[in-house]
């Protein structure tokens, strides 16, 4: 599995210098003790100087960090862009690739995948400064749900570290807002999983109360778009378990066989010991 390709990191406050210790002047105190005192505040002195030199290098590590950033995510654009037409040409890809990512299938209903049948493309977009945000579009085909072509989600970052999202406004068709589905859709006995369904996928687009934790649009950017086509590939349980009961099967019927073929070669045996005897008796 190929490496998550992370974000920069952005670029840190200087922590406070902590508050000098006060120096201690008794009087009464010996010699020796007045001596120690003042090493010690000398020692915290310089520790508090080390500790500046290396915030400030530790700064400077995280705007170089970010330049490098910004330049190769513009050379990944056209690479990106390669790879968006060829996976243009596999049906069903993108719901396939959610549907085997383990965090975001959790999210997803039975209806979700339905109309994620519909969905052509993803794109996520880092802003060009890279640390104040990024979006992420949803380009659909002409679908029985809403009348939207395309659904983004933005995620911004403002001077002051604040997060904040706004997302496009699903304009759903008569009777198929799924954000809205009755408790008698969500039991149909002829669904696929055997839990209770989740709220749907789609509600993810109205949902801006923390918008500095949105763990859907962390995996998107993070682990499914650096590399979806590993989890595209990944296998069918459902499958994989259909097969390893055949095989279970044939095991059991070739032992069924070998416990016949034992059973048939101990019948032989018996009946050649009753010739035999039938021989002697004769001779006698």
């Amino acid at each position: 599995m190929a490496p998550k390709r992370q974000s920069a990191p952005l670029p840190q406050p200087k922590k406070p210098r902590p508050a000098a210790a006060p120096k201690l002047a008794d009087s009464s105190a010996s010699p020796g003790l007045q001596k120690g005192e003042k090493e010690q505040q000398e020692a915290i002195e310089h520790i508090d100087e080390v500790q500046n030199e290396i915030d400030r290098l530790n700064e400077q590590a995280s705007e170089e960090i970010l330049k490098v950033e910004q330049k190769y995510n513009k050379l990944r654009q056209p690479f990106f862009q390669k790879r968006s037409e060829l996976i243009a040409k596999i049906p069903n890809f993108w719901v396939t690739t959610f549907v085997n990512h383990p965090q975001v299938s959790a999210l997803l209903g039975e209806e979700d995948e339905e109309a994620l049948h519909y969905l052509t493309r993803v794109e996520v977009t880092e802003f060009e400064d890279i640390k104040s945000g990024y979006r992420i579009d949803f380009y659909f085909d002409e679908n029985p749900y809403f009348e939207n072509k395309v659904l983004s989600k933005e995620f911004h970052l403002n001077e002051s570290g604040d997060p904040s999202s706004k997302s496009t406004e699903i304009k759903w068709k008569s009777g198929k807002d799924l954000t809205k589905r009755s408790s008698q859709t969500q039991n149909k006995a002829s669904r696929k999983r055997q839990h209770e369904e989740p709220e749907s996928f789609f509600t993810w687009f109205t949902d801006h109360s923390d918008a500095g934790a949105d763990e859907l649009g962390e995996v998107i950017k993070d682990d499914i778009w650096p590399n979806p086509l590993q989890y595209y590939l990944v296998p069918d349980m459902d499958d994989e378990e259909g097969e390893g009961e055949d095989d279970d099967d044939d095991d059991e019927e070739e032992e069924g066989l070998e416990d016949i073929d034992e059973e048939g070669d101990e019948d032989e045996g018996e009946e050649d010991e009753d010739d035999e005897e039938g021989e002697e008796g004769e001779v006698r």
